[in-house]
């Protein structure tokens, strides 16, 4: 590879550090510090003219934070003249934030798109949306990998026996059945229902067989954990052997550890997209790393190759 950075924001050194290591390349020194009127400030310690260089950035809270940084290192590497500027964001922005579903609110990924091009990125590497729709919200290139095959790999080595994929409702269906033909493995469906004019949707049945069985649930992201314990609740009701799962963003947030800790889950897979930090290290919790398959997809934009069989990688 030839004329090629990679810088680290803050938060992001170690799963940087993995990508580097796995390219054997060292990690780009970008300073970081924030003034007495807590306004931030970056700069490359290094030359970075006419290089291919690429900025790593998590979402460990405070998010808007996180935001400033990002956008603040776009535009001094745009100003340093870098040849082309490649932001990678394991875990979207604002992903959720993806539609006008209530009156007079924002679409905030939409926005966070409008603001990474605008500071003077050219390209963008995510993984897993929460809406595959997000990347048409980029006039610049937007490549999503995904930690499909990764989560697969990990619970085919286990190998599992009398498995079955389980949707936590109708609009993960899709994602089950995907799931269920890598496993070659039958699906069910939890069927939701909402009483009267509650808003709240109870998991009340199972479409298709769970007894005795081993349930695999899977998602692209966790966040308080609630319809992940309220799927595997029932999945256990109907008679399953044991309840795994498998989610690519562990946000985890709130009451997500202490759910997890007493729920019939035996093991939460998830990817380091999002930094676990040292107190939501629990036993019932295993995180595989997914910055290899960012390594890969680096190295091949460098090298101006496809990244389409990324999808097999």
């Amino acid at each position: 590879m030839q004329g090629i950075k990679i810088f680290a924001c803050p938060t992001a050194k170690q799963f940087t550090e993995e990508i580097c290591e796995t390219l054997q390349l060292p990690i780009g020194n970008l300073e970081f510090l924030k003034f007495k009127n807590d306004n931030t400030f970056a700069q490359y310690k290094e030359t970075v003219r006419e290089q291919d260089v690429y900025i790593v950035q998590t979402t460990q809270p405070p998010v808007n934070e996180r935001v400033m940084e990002l956008l603040i290192a776009i535009d001094a590497a745009k100003r340093a003249s870098a040849k082309r500027i490649n932001v990678i964001l394991p875990y979207y922005i604002y992903s959720r934030s993806d539609k006008k579903d209530q009156p007079r609110i924002p679409i905030t990924a939409k926005l966070m798109a409008q603001l990474i091009e605008s500071a003077g990125a050219n390209r963008v590497i995510t993984c897993d949306l929460h809406n595959s729709a997000i990347q048409a919200y980029f006039n610049i290139q937007c490549d999503r990998l995904t930690a499909k095959f990764l989560l697969s790999a990990y619970f085919k080595e286990k190998k599992l026996e009398d498995m079955v994929v389980v949707a936590t409702d109708a609009g993960s269906a899709k994602k089950a059945y995907k799931y269920s033909h890598i496993f070659n493995c039958p699906i069910a469906l939890i069927d939701k229902r909402r009483d009267e004019n509650d808003d709240h949707a109870i998991a009340s049945s199972i479409i298709g067989d769970v007894k005795d069985k081993t349930a695999l649930i899977f998602d692209d992201e966790v966040s308080t954990a609630g319809t992940l314990i309220e799927a595997a609740h029932l999945i256990k009701e109907f008679g399953a052997k044991q309840i795994y799962a498998g989610c690519t963003h562990g946000i985890l947030c709130g009451p997500a550890i202490e759910r997890i800790k007493q729920s019939d889950i035996k093991e939460l897979v998830i990817t380091n997209t999002v930094p676990l930090t040292k107190e939501k290290q629990i036993d019932k919790i295993k995180v595989v790393s997914i910055a290899p398959l960012f390594a890969e997809a680096i190295k091949r934009v460098n090298e101006a190759r496809p990244l389409g069989d990324l999808f097999d990688f």
